[in-house]
């Protein structure tokens, strides 16, 4: 079963330019404090999302284009949930719980660890102050997800969630560690802690894809500005940030 939903969803997403990691929620609860559990028995297969360099052109604009007029709050939010939507149907006879990483539970807590559920899907290596032995550092230091294949080129956008499906037997895969160095991860956490606004984080491993230069100025760009960027009308900015 959990065969067949990958390859739905592999189908449905890969042209868009988005992945999908299965992994079960028992992998993910058992390395986070009880605050952060998502709420399904361990054995619960879900999938974490992630979006790639090509999702701008093969997803966003063309979402842009033919949606214009509905768009009202951040366009890449929007349309990522409009294709989550459309693959959730799909499914018609399965139960699909749709989380995004935007989303916060009335505690203000997020409703689940984006960084975490990647690294447990095998889908990117989570780097922490813990992956390195001696700590340089006398202040918090933030982790940071590098995928194998682009670096930090990349966005973790949801988790899928089939409550009815159950997989006692699904292996977990590594996340590939291809920032291995002692050296190299203490260079990695300080340029994502320090310098994260240049970007040069993200190019820590070689890397096969990154964002196209329209790409990097429009994440760069303040969000009440990108409309313009997309050719989205005044209104829909008056509508979203006033």
């Amino acid at each position: 079963m959990e065969r067949r939903v990958a390859e739905q969803l592999r189908s449905a997403l890969g042209p868009l330019g988005l992945e999908a990691h299965a992994f079960k929620v028992g992998w993910y609860n058992a390395v986070l404090q009880p605050a952060f559990h998502l709420p399904y028995p361990d054995d619960t297969l879900a999938f974490v999302v992630l979006s790639t360099p090509s999702m701008f052109d093969k997803a966003l604009k063309p979402f842009v284009s033919k949606e214009r007029l509905k768009i009202i709050r951040d366009p890449v939010d929007q349309c990522v949930s409009h294709h989550l939507s459309r693959v959730k149907e799909k499914f018609p006879d399965q139960r699909v719980d749709i989380m995004f990483d935007y989303e916060m539970l009335p505690s203000r807590k997020p409703k689940f660890l984006a960084q975490t559920a990647a690294h447990v899907a095998g889908a990117a290596y989570y780097y922490q102050r813990k992956d390195v032995k001696l700590d340089p550092w006398g202040k918090k230091i933030f982790g940071v997800c590098i995928h194998p294949k682009y670096g930090g080129w990349f966005a973790i956008r949801a988790l899928l969630l089939f409550p009815a499906i159950q997989v006692p037997f699904l292996e977990q895969p590594p996340p590939v560690d291809c920032v291995s160095s002692e050296d190299k991860r203490i260079e990695l956490l300080e340029l994502f802690n320090f310098h994260w606004l240049d970007g040069r984080y993200r190019d820590i491993i070689e890397v096969k894809e990154r964002y196209s230069e329209e790409q990097k100025t429009y994440f760069a760009t303040p969000p009440a500005e990108r409309f313009r960027l997309l050719g989205l009308s005044q209104e829909a900015q008056r509508i979203t940030f006033h």
